[in-house]
């Protein structure tokens, strides 16, 4: 048929669309190779010799509706019926047997566990939303660290709070955090604050949520194991140990610890230029000072673009505009949107 139409004046890729082929496969038949089956997505196959039939997945479903069995999963259902010399199916076909009848329920009395993503949130300016976590500093003691509690603001990547104790302990949080509210005002803002972390201890002892719920400030938690749902952190601790300073011994003291912090967050928030902020720090973004200052910049290339137009040719300056929102955990809708707007 393709070639009766090919010969008629047909092109052969419009034979071969019409009839649900590629033109590779044409080349393939023409060139002599043996073909046992249509492979072609929509054909007509015939069905497969190993499948279940009506009367065994009726039997799984019985079985497993078995006062016996109504509460034990098919991992311990198969191997109970193999005992007693009796084999239906695989546990992968009895799962799938069961998703079909609609009966691949939870079982049992515990509850089931949260796997749902937390909330997003958007931050359209400084301390709407923080993100904090701990992480372990070597001390000169086998097997035992210092703690450092760091806390960001996601909007400005500034870290507004931090400090560094020889344990974890929700009690140490909660005085972090209550001093890091009266420093930068939170209890005046008319904005709830959002403070997000992973699921720790010190992060959810009884002491940490009655001080956020004194200052009003609304709790955020990660997913149990999912470090993606806490980006911010994670990542500013990657920065703070791959820094060039970081020391390749441990600690000698919690004084030396706390000395070295000390230099580190005075160099990230007043000196580091972010790359997610248009390489301004993160003080120049949280203070409001980041926008005269990409302006100024903006202006500047446009300048020399108006001297030296043929560096550029019909291409625009550099891209300075800061963005306006910055997402914590942002659903599949707003990640399309954010997506839609950079491109």
């Amino acid at each position: 048929m393709i070639q009766e139409t090919v010969a008629a004046g047909s092109r052969r890729s419009a034979a071969c669309k019409l009839l649900g082929l590629s033109e590779r496969t044409i080349q393939r038949w023409q060139n002599g190779a043996v073909i046992k089956t249509d492979a072609r997505k929509n054909a007509n196959k015939p069905e497969p010799k190993n499948k279940l039939t009506t009367a065994e997945k009726q039997s799984i479903v019985t079985v497993c509706n078995e006062p016996r069995f109504r509460s034990l999963p098919p991992s311990q259902i198969v191997p109970t019926l193999l005992d007693e010399g009796r084999y239906i199916a695989s546990e992968s076909s009895f799962y799938r047997v069961l998703r079909a009848e609609g009966q691949q329920h939870h079982r049992g009395k515990a509850a089931v566990a949260n796997r749902h993503k937390p909330t997003s949130y958007a931050a359209t300016g400084p301390n709407q939303v923080w993100s904090w976590d701990i992480t372990y500093l070597r001390s000169n003691i086998k097997g035992l660290f210092y703690y450092l509690y760091l806390v960001e603001d996601i909007y400005s990547r500034m870290i507004v709070a931090w400090e560094i104790h020889e344990c974890e302990s929700a009690e140490h949080a909660a005085e972090m955090i209550y001093k890091a509210s009266l420093k930068h005002g939170i209890s005046q803002q008319d904005n709830l604050l959002v403070l997000h972390s992973d699921n720790g201890s010190p992060m959810k002892g009884a002491t940490m949520l009655a001080t956020l719920q004194r200052l009003g400030i609304v709790p955020s938690f990660s997913r149990p194991r999912v470090s993606n749902d806490n980006p911010y952190s994670e990542s500013l601790f990657r920065t703070l140990k791959y820094r060039p300073s970081y020391p390749s011994t441990p600690f000698q003291s919690l004084l030396a610890a706390r000395e070295w912090a000390h230099d580190f967050v005075t160099w990230y928030n007043f000196e580091h230029k972010h790359s997610a902020l248009k390489f301004v720090t993160p003080a120049q973004r949280h203070n409001g000072a980041a926008e005269s200052c990409v302006s100024h910049r903006k202006l500047l290339m446009d300048a020399v673009k108006s001297i030296h137009p043929e560096r550029w040719g019909s291409r625009e300056t550099r891209d300075w505009s800061l963005p306006e929102k910055v997402w914590l955990n942002p659903d599949e809708s707003d990640h399309r949107r954010i997506l839609k707007k950079v491109s």
